[in-house]
């Protein structure tokens, strides 16, 4: 074939592609029936919208999902059975605060595997056009990539479990004050609970919210609290629930309690702080060591 059909044939392709970006923009431009429609139906709870009425993701994961379902899906599935442990993944998630099913987070984990195994393939491609390596070792390479991403995929679930529960730790002695100032001016528990999540935001308050739904949907308050209990994988978060739930069954004074807790977390707060400080002595002493104290030395 001669240059002239190739460039007509490659400037075909490039305009097929190009009217296909031009029509998926022009669908992405409109408006959604969520946006259209949930402005009238602010005080409609999340779990109880329809399919239709539920914002579109529009994440990288959804969207290769949407386009490589079937394969995804099924890779997911080989990743569950390998894997395992769906339980534990279920409750990182749910200490995590994301709203994912353990699908959604096995379909994750093989788009990570599929990069690692992407960035080790073109890795082992520039080792080969410089005549290095094998096809043994490059297939072992790109098996180890995939592998890799699947774990650094369950890792940052970790870290993210780890970040939201530091951020609860922080959070809570200032929840808990306000939570005691509330009923000690009189408030019942209920409406201290409505009056802190409607004026916080943060990880804290996004449980407490789920707390104050239950207990709107008729559960008694000590159940809610108890499941929360249950839940978190904090102890003081535990120990806050059930000395709520302690304190309404007995009749203990609810603001007294507050305070207590708070003031523990606190105290636990400071003296973490001060052994994380002994620990990195000997680190911050390096630099000075080695950079600062060599360069007076010298000047003397």
């Amino acid at each position: 074939m001669s240059t002239l059909v190739w460039g007509g044939v490659l400037g075909g392709i490039a305009g097929v592609g190009l009217l296909l970006v031009a029509l998926r923009a022009s669908v992405l431009r409109r408006p959604q029936l969520s946006d259209r429609v949930l402005p009238y139906l602010r005080d409609l709870p999340v779990r109880d919208q329809g399919p239709a009425l539920r914002p579109m993701s529009s994440s990288p994961t959804s969207a290769a999902a949407g386009i490589f379902g079937p394969v995804l899906h099924s890779a997911a599935h080989v990743v569950e059975r390998v894997l395992g442990g769906s339980a534990s993944v279920r409750r990182r998630l749910q200490r995590a605060g994301l709203a994912r099913t353990v699908q959604d987070f096995r379909i994750e984990q093989v788009v990570w595997g599929l990069v690692g195994f992407a960035g080790a393939a073109a890795l082992s491609l520039v080792r080969a056009l410089g005549g290095f390596g094998s096809i043994g070792s490059a297939v072992v390479f790109c098996v180890l990539g995939f592998v890799c991403g699947v774990f650094l995929r369950d890792n940052r679930l970790s870290t993210q479990v780890k970040q939201r529960e530091r951020q609860i730790l922080t959070e809570f002695p200032t929840v808990a004050e306000l939570l005691a100032l509330s009923v000690a001016a009189g408030e019942s528990p209920v409406s201290a609970l409505d009056r802190v999540v409607r004026r916080s935001h943060g990880a804290l308050s996004e449980d407490l919210a789920h707390v104050l739904a239950q207990i709107r949907t008729g559960e008694p308050v000590g159940s809610a609290f108890e499941s929360l209990a249950r839940a978190t994988g904090l102890p003081i978060v535990a120990r806050f629930a059930t000395g709520i739930t302690v304190a309404m069954e007995r009749g203990t004074p609810l603001a007294d309690v507050l305070h207590a807790q708070a003031a523990d977390v606190r105290e636990a707060g400071r003296r973490l702080l001060i052994e994380t400080a002994a620990r990195k002595e000997i680190a911050m002493m390096a630099p000075v060591v080695f950079f600062v104290l060599p360069v007076s030395i010298s000047t003397i």
